[in-house]
């Protein structure tokens, strides 16, 4: 397990010196994650042991982690909280980001479905 943490954190930072060398917009954790599914990716059908048990760990990892992802959001809560008097301000501007970017995430979701499945019926055809 520390090896497989090891790595994700290895990728995450080479994700945030690429970040910072660059100068992007994009969160260097963002970018290493990216790196880390290319890699897997590229990695797929590979017949070395090592590898092949170093991706399994990996996954082992990354669903250990996943189970305790509600714990992330109470510093977020918190910040929330503490900013309270900023959102009673400004509550209007607040309420359409919301509101916008909800409904631009719900359109390209649909969007990247639609494409994932006429590429998964293309692929069902083939066989």
């Amino acid at each position: 397990m520390l090896k497989s943490v090891f790595i994700i954190f290895l990728f995450q930072l080479i994700g945030e010196s690429i970040q910072k060398y660059f100068e992007l917009t994009i969160p260097g954790p963002v970018i290493g994650l990216i790196l880390l599914l290319i890699s897997l990716i590229l990695t797929k059908s590979t017949k070395n042991i090592f590898i092949r048990k170093t991706k399994e760990e990996i996954t082992t990892t990354s669903n250990f982690i996943i189970s305790y992802l509600s714990l992330l959001f109470v510093p977020i809560g918190v910040g929330v909280v503490m900013h309270l008097s900023y959102l009673e301000n400004n509550y209007i501007e607040v309420l359409g980001v919301i509101f916008f970017s909800t409904i631009l995430t719900i359109g390209f979701t649909a969007l990247l479905m639609e494409a994932i499945n006429n590429q998964f019926k293309k692929h069902v055809r083939k066989k």
